[in-house]
């Protein structure tokens, strides 16, 4: 394998793959659970790796609709953009254009759009900005590389709401859920004929067309399977603690008579994630 920049592709990178590799090396400086802990269902996840687990997930679940796009369209997933280790969660071209995708898992949050503002229940975030600014760095270095002006509309999906109101239209990029995606993608009108969207493709698939110093991408298949293997246990833990929830009166006599550290541990075991 190489390492030279002009050969970098990014069409074998898979979704979410940037979030979870560094869900996995957070995970991998994380101590093992006790086996009260095991027992109980304590989540594996730290706090400080939970936000990047949901984030994976996330983007896992929008690649996956992606995928249903057919082949007049190019995705492409987790680009490497700039000189750090900043990403592209998914980017897009095809017959209704150019997209950056920035995907928010807010499951079972209400999310609230009106112009420049995006708020998930009821605390303002800076989604709209970021989708935008992420949209227009996009367009700069795809005309760079195009050698022509590429225009890129940006798009933030927002995974299982609770509810989506969109009380008038964002001014800059677009908001859908998950559910949306793929008929929005669909019935959007024809702006690029299959030259010029061959010709845009060429360039999104280069690394250096994004990043200034481009890295070989990491094994996509170890990642996946790791990153499997930490959603089999989270799983589990998750179904061990609805397991002890509907046997409270149990757990509350097991308390009663262990008293002490035994009763913290309990406490902290069904309190988890």
């Amino acid at each position: 394998m190489t390492d030279n920049p002009a050969r970098v592709l990014l069409g074998a990178r898979v979704p979410a793959q940037a979030v979870m590799e560094e869900c996995l090396a957070l995970q991998g400086l994380e101590r093992g659970r006790s086996l009260i802990q095991r027992i109980f269902g304590a989540s594996p996840l730290s706090e400080a790796t939970w936000p990047w687990y949901r984030g994976a997930l996330g983007e896992i679940a929008v690649g996956r609709i992606l995928s249903g796009l057919g082949p007049d369209w190019l995705v492409l997933h987790a680009v490497p953009v700039g000189t750090g280790s900043t990403d592209i969660d998914h980017v897009l071209v095809g017959p209704a254009g150019v997209f950056t995708i920035n995907t928010k898992n807010h499951s079972g949050q209400s999310v609230w759009v009106a112009g420049r503002t995006l708020m998930v229940a009821g605390k303002k975030t800076r989604h709209l900005y970021n989708a935008a600014h992420e949209a227009s760095r996009a367009s700069k270095l795809l005309s760079a590389a195009v050698g022509d002006a590429v225009d890129v509309t940006g798009v933030v999906v927002i995974v299982e709401p609770k509810a989506l109101t969109i009380k008038a239209a964002p001014e800059q990029v677009a908001v859908v859920t998950e559910r949306q995606l793929l008929r929005w993608l669909v019935r959007r009108r024809q702006v690029l004929d299959p030259e010029q969207v061959s010709r845009i493709a060429r360039a999104a698939v280069l690394a250096r067309t994004w990043h200034r110093n481009p890295a070989q991408p990491g094994d996509a298949e170890a990642i996946q399977q790791n990153f499997a293997a930490l959603r089999w246990l989270v799983d589990r833990a998750r179904r061990r603690r609805v397991t002890w929830v509907l046997g409270v009166p149990a757990v509350g006599f097991l308390m009663l008579i262990a008293g002490g550290p035994m009763a913290s541990a309990i406490v902290h075991a069904l309190t988890g994630r």
